[in-house]
């Protein structure tokens, strides 16, 4: 479509205990990679990937992804966004989604890394059916800056929507804006310089899940900060803010193993990028 830098249209639907392509499209600067499996439970892994290398000013970006009925689909990206300067018009990429009764989606992109003068808004619209199953993250992190600053990106814009039988139960949205205020105070990333999300929906959440999570999890130093929520449905968001993507994934990783073996009785895949 006319104004999109990049689209991608992705539908998988489950075929004999395997999930397939229903279809693929792409054009512009997003495409897919071939699709892997890593394990025997049918589940289908593809890789997205930017050809540009990073987002530049003005770029638009659209991806519409599908989950059919017992579908198991792994999304996540080749390397991490990078947005660079955007001195005339912000970037922004939208993407919605669609999960049909029993289907699993983890989306798992790498980290967002803004740079100097970057201006970037991400939304997520996320339409589930009852049975459905979530797993979101994301990563924002400063990049590099000349003058060593570490917010040195203009401002960072990410919404999610989620809606349950079309009903909203869920809406996050953050907003970073260090060229407008101190975004290293109280209140804000206190002190801190990177921040991560991540969003878990399942009807098999408990409040007992939920507990054994945290202690998990819970800080034992200071090298960082974690909040665990319970949704309003069966599901739970997680907030940590530290110095490091690593320090970041690991606490991720660490819930993902702990979700997914009391779930699914299966370990998740590595999804190794270099």
């Amino acid at each position: 479509m006319a104004g999109w830098t990049g689209e991608l249209h992705l539908d998988v639907e489950n075929r004999r205990g395997k999930t397939v392509a229903k279809r693929v499209y792409f054009q512009g600067a997003l495409k897919v990679m071939r699709p892997i499996y890593h394990n025997n439970t049918g589940e289908v892994c593809y890789y997205i990937l930017n050809p540009g290398g990073g987002y530049l000013d003005g770029d638009r970006y659209r991806m519409n992804i599908k989950v059919e009925e017992q579908a198991r689909l792994t999304l996540t990206t080749q390397s991490a966004t990078k947005v660079y300067r955007t001195p005339e018009g912000h970037v922004y990429q939208e993407t919605e989604i669609f999960l049909k009764k029993g289907s699993i989606l983890e989306y798992i992109p790498d980290p967002l890394i803004a740079y100097q003068q970057a201006r970037y808004k991400q939304k997520n619209i996320i339409h589930m059916e009852k049975g459905a199953t979530l797993l979101y993250s994301d990563i924002i992190t400063p990049g590099w800056s000349p003058e060593g600053k570490r917010f040195s990106y203009d401002w960072v814009q990410l919404i999610n929507e989620i809606y349950l039988d079309q009903e909203l139960v869920a809406f996050d949205h953050i907003k970073l804006s260090p060229s407008l205020r101190n975004v290293e105070t109280i209140g804000s990333m206190e002190g801190f310089s990177h921040l991560g999300s991540l969003i878990v929906i399942g009807e098999q959440t408990t409040p007992e899940l939920l507990d054994r999570l945290y202690q998990a999890i819970k800080p034992l130093t200071n090298d960082y900060k974690v909040g665990l929520s319970q949704l309003a449905v069966k599901g739970f968001t997680v907030r940590i803010l530290a110095n490091s993507t690593q320090m970041i994934e690991s606490i991720f990783t660490n819930l993902h193993h702990m979700i997914s073996q009391e779930w699914f009785d299966t370990t998740p895949s590595f999804l190794r990028k270099y």
